[in-house]
């Protein structure tokens, strides 16, 4: 009961700052708009060949991709709660460590599902066929965003409210561009590249969403799996270390 009441308070405070909110959501369908422009404007010879851009494969990786400011919310979320001393006041609480990670995780997790809808909806308007595998799509995309937002209150316990801007708000968003199999098919690279993407949660995501889109349903559960273990193994972490750093606070 008590994470539910500290979620609702959470909740208000992401719609204190809608212009971060608006970014959020509309950042990705920005780029979705913009890079389905450069694909219709491709000589049908490299259209051809260039498929990635194409909006059942574009689609998912951008909604993929989005979840990415989740990390910067939760992030700056936890950090600004440390900076200004309410978490301290929390503490006199008897919340647990899991119950601070669930009251900041739950508010989050339909921000998430939005971005998704929103992607899909405005990929309808660029030529995507809406169908009920859309549906599935969404649901795959949950678990990346678990990991995501895992990813911000571990990097939120750890850092102060500068220093998450930079690491949630640029690395890994770069991260999760260019490790996922959206701008470019990394089997091309291979090697250790290809290799050091399969070993993150990103480019799994990306592809058991694309798989969902697609209807092929048996490859969706190995990327899946993988995704699902990233969200509970960052979520565990998460909590472990927030707690070793409360235990010091108080």
């Amino acid at each position: 009961m008590n994470s539910i009441y500290f979620a609702s308070r959470n909740t208000k405070e992401m719609i204190r700052d809608p212009l971060t909110l608006i970014f959020s959501l509309g950042f990705p369908l920005v780029l979705l708009v913009l890079l389905s422009i450069i694909n219709s404007s491709l000589p049908s010879e490299a259209a051809e060949s260039m498929t990635l851009f194409r909006p059942e494969n574009l689609t998912p990786g951008i909604s993929v991709f989005g979840m990415s400011f989740l990390s910067l919310f939760s992030s700056m979320l936890i950090a600004k709660d440390k900076t200004t001393g309410f978490m301290l006041r929390l503490f006199t609480s008897p919340m647990k460590s899991r119950d601070f990670m669930i009251g900041y995780t739950v508010p989050l997790l339909p921000i998430g599902i939005v971005q998704t809808v929103i992607c899909y909806l405005a990929a309808f308007f660029l030529g995507l066929s809406l169908n009920v595998r859309v549906l599935l799509a969404v649901a795959v995309n949950i678990p990346i965003a678990v990991v995501y937002i895992a990813l911000g209150l571990l990097f939120g316990t750890l850092l102060n409210e500068k220093a998450v801007g930079g690491v949630c708000g640029a690395l890994l968003t770069n991260l999760s561009a260019w490790f996922s199999d959206i701008w470019f098919d990394v089997s091309m690279i291979g090697g250790a590249f290809e290799g050091f993407c399969n070993c993150l949660p990103f480019i799994h995501a990306v592809k058991a969403s694309r798989a969902a889109l697609a209807g092929n349903y048996a490859d969706i559960l190995p990327h899946l799996m993988i995704v699902t273990v990233y969200a509970i193994v960052v979520l565990v972490i998460a909590i472990f270390v927030f707690s070793i750093r409360t235990k010091k606070l108080k």
